[in-house]
C-alpha cells in the first residue's frame, strides 16, 4: 500500500518536471522567433526613417521659403510646393515598400 502512493506520487513528480521541461522549451522557441525578427525589424525601420527624413527635410525648405515670401504672390507660389510634399508624404506613407511591416511593427508594439 505504501510503494503504491510512493510510486504515484514519483509518477506525479515525474510528470510535472516533463511539463515544466516542455513550458520552458515553448518559451525558448517563442524567444528565438522574436530574436529572429529583429533584423527585419531594424531594417524596417531604417529605411522609413531615410524616407521620412527626406520628406520631412523638403517640407520643412518649402516652408521656409513660404516664410521669406514678401507679396502674396509670392507666398501663393512658394506654399504650393510646400502642400505637394505634405500630400505626397501623406500618400506615400502607404505606398512605401514596408510599410506593411511598420504597421507590423506598430501592432507588436501594442499600437493598434
Amino acid at each position: 500500500m505504501i510503494a503504491a502512493v510512493l510510486v504515484g506520487m514519483y509518477n506525479t513528480l515525474v510528470q510535472l518536471r516533463v511539463r515544466c521541461d516542455s513550458a520552458w522549451s515553448d518559451i525558448d522557441v517563442q524567444l528565438k522567433r522574436r530574436h529572429d525578427l529583429i533584423p527585419n525589424l531594424v531594417e524596417t525601420v531604417k529605411g522609413y526613417a531615410a524616407h521620412e527624413k527626406g520628406t520631412f527635410e523638403n517640407i520643412a525648405k518649402f516652408r521656409s521659403q513660404a516664410m521669406q515670401a514678401t507679396t502674396p504672390r509670392r507666398q501663393g507660389r512658394s506654399r504650393e510646393p510646400a502642400h505637394r510634399g505634405a500630400e505626397k508624404f501623406v500618400r506615400g506613407r502607404g505606398e512605401l515598400p514596408g510599410a506593411e511591416s511598420v504597421r507590423g511593427i506598430y501592432a507588436i508594439a501594442g499600437f493598434h
